[in-house]
Parts: structure tokens; sequence; C-alpha cells
């Protein structure tokens, strides 16, 4: 619907985003290294269940083989948060990374914003396996720690205005408010009508509930909440 591509709004109580630079780093790195670019499908599946969110093997109902068991079975509610299907995957998880992250790192700081993003991940990844949680299909990608993000920024900077591709090919400039609120909505209609069963629609809707509240108790203080005084 709408694809972020800028946004109007400088840094406050942080020089760089060093946190949201490393994470999408890091995010590409796995990508590469461990889940061999995309290229090898082997790769793509023992990665997915090495150090995806398996809810059967988290919640103990089903063992995965001995040589795919790399990691503790409960690590696996933040390590899926790494890995990704695609390069379109990657790239469209990292693209609202880098647009709407920079801002809740400024207004949370960078620890504090780190634990923030991997509390997104580790708790948007268990609303989606309590809703299955005999099932064996693994959860990966970094979508429901991205949608803590978006909900955090709808929290902090609603009357922002984005630069955004509407329909991916017409530019214009809109109030955060309209972009992101649009995305969740998107979100819960897929959820609701049993959109893509490839796509875990929960756990987005998730972690933009969690972000938006986590953000109101992690922010420094004296940080404004829905552009009060902009």
């Amino acid at each position: 619907m709408f694809i972020p591509l800028h946004d109007h709004n400088p840094l406050a109580h942080v020089r760089r985003q060093y946190v949201t630079w490393g994470l999408i780093l890091l995010n590409v790195a796995v990508f590469v290294v461990v889940q061999g670019g995309g290229l090898s499908a082997p790769a793509l599946q023992a990665s997915s269940l090495s150090f995806g969110l398996v809810p059967a093997v988290f919640f103990d109902y089903r063992d995965l083989a001995p040589e795919l068991a790399i990691v503790p079975e409960g690590a696996s509610i933040v390590t899926y948060a790494f890995l990704h299907g695609d390069w379109l995957h990657l790239g469209g998880n990292m693209l609202f990374l880098w647009v709407f992250g920079d801002n809740v790192e400024d207004a949370l700081g960078h620890l504090r914003f780190l634990v923030f993003y991997l509390l997104c991940a580790a708790l948007s990844g268990l609303a989606h396996a309590l809703l299955d949680p005999q099932s064996i299909a693994p959860l990966i990608g970094a979508s429901g720690a991205v949608a803590g993000v978006i909900g955090a920024y709808l929290v902090l900077h609603p009357r922002v205005n984005v630069w955004v591709l509407a329909f991916g090919r017409l530019p214009l400039r809109l109030p955060a408010a309209w972009v992101l609120a649009a995305w969740i909505v998107f979100q819960l209609v897929m959820a609701f009508g049993a959109g893509d069963e490839q796509v875990a629609w929960w756990a987005h809707v998730a972690g933009a509930a969690v972000g938006a509240v986590l953000v109101i108790v992690m922010r420094r203080r004296g940080v404004p909440l829905f552009d009060r005084g902009l």
C-alpha cells in the first residue's frame, strides 16, 4: 500500500542511530552468512528450523533433530527475528527500520532501544506461537520487531510528514499517522480475514501493540507523546 522512503524528523538526543544501523547490518549479515543469501534452499530450511521459532518445539511438543538443535529452544524467541525468507522479505523489513527506527532510538536512547527491539521481537513471536502452540511451521523475520518500531513511532510522531510511494509508484508526502495507521489496519484486516497463511499477521499486530505500550514507559524523561508541542 505505502512504501516509506524518508521522514522529515531530525534527531534531538543522539548524534547517530548506531543501534538501528547495527541491527540492519546484523540482519543482512545473518541472511548472507547463515542463510546463504537466499541462494541455497537447504541452507534456508536448516536455518529456519535451527534458529526460527517453531511453536511445537518452543512449547516442548516436538524435538528438533540433534544436528538442527544449535541454540537452546528458548533462545528462538529472539533468534527468529534475524532470519528472512528472501531478499524482498529482508529489504522490506530493513526499509521500515531505516526510516522509522532512528527516531524511536532517539526517544529511548541506544541501550533501551536495543532492549525495546528485542522485547518487541520476543513478545510478538510469543503471541504468534500461542495462537497455535503445536505448529511445526517455523516463524522467521524481523516483522514483529519492526512492527513494534512502527507502533512506537505512531505514538511519538503522528504529525511528522513522511515521503512514501503509494501503490509502489506514486510519491506522496503524508502525515505519519495516515501511513502507519493504514499499515496497522491492513495487518488487522489480513489477520481477521485469514490472509496468506505464510505471513504471521497476528505477530505484526502484536508487535505494533507492544511497541506502542513500551515506548510510553521506556522513553527518555521529558520526551513528549503524539508530537505535543510540535
